[in-house]
């Protein structure tokens, strides 16, 4: 089970998630309370193991804005956190050649028919597998204009079928109102890939919570997998 921890704000958390075993830390460069800066990350990644992926989290910029905050702040991964924009895909991967990973966000929209939201994110997660350039797709909540952050979960029930037919090819993550308390309960019921956690482990917002973190992070591997 790969574990993110994301919306990291300073150093302490950050080391402190690599050594309670995460595989990667996440920085929120797009609209946020936990927003950062390129040149703020650039003063924690050099202080993090190599093996941990840094993911930066980018909205509603432009191919070489992201591939400029990417290299100044010591990127592995970016995850675009917007709607699913081919053409910037493209970009991106034409730029960063191979060298850094990218994860598209396909966001569940929570309030509304979940049968509908089911089949919104089904015809997303096949054009982004036609189109083959994404390494990672993490499904998100959207909760009225919030894209993500919201700590509201979506419809697992009615996902269970979603990530059990694009799970092995896509390598899906979720996201949205995971915590320590409801982690296994996503894992046994959805297979995913990934699991992926911001305000379910802080203790106040933009600081994590030391025992939430190890909880989450020791559930998520203890947990076992329902057939789906």
């Amino acid at each position: 089970m790969w574990i993110k921890i994301c919306a990291n704000t300073n150093l302490d958390d950050a080391q402190l998630a690599a050594k309670l075993g995460a595989d990667a830390v996440g920085f929120v460069f797009a609209p946020s309370a936990r927003r950062v800066t390129s040149a703020e990350v650039a003063k924690i990644t050099p202080h993090l193991p190599t093996s941990i992926e840094r993911v930066g989290v980018f909205q509603a910029l432009d191919a070489y804005e992201i591939a400029r905050a990417a290299h100044e702040a010591g990127l592995t991964a970016v995850q675009l956190h917007s709607g699913v924009d081919f053409a910037l895909l493209h970009r991106l991967h034409k730029l960063f050649a191979g060298q850094v990973s990218l994860i598209q966000t396909v966001h569940w929209e929570v309030g509304t028919d979940s049968g509908s939201s089911a089949a919104i994110v089904a015809a997303e997660l096949r054009r982004i597998a036609a189109d083959g350039l994404v390494d990672h797709v993490l499904i998100d909540s959207k909760v009225g204009a919030a894209l993500g952050g919201t700590g509201v979960s979506f419809d697992w029930d009615q996902a269970r079928a979603i990530f059990g037919e694009s799970a092995p090819e896509l390598k899906l993550i979720v996201a949205g109102g995971l915590r320590p308390e409801n982690v296994s309960e996503a894992i046994q019921g959805l297979n995913p890939w990934g699991v992926d956690v911001a305000s379910g482990v802080e203790s106040v917002p933009g600081r994590k919570s030391p025992e939430k973190l190890a909880a989450f992070i020791r559930k998520a591997r203890e947990s076992k997998v329902d057939s789906i």
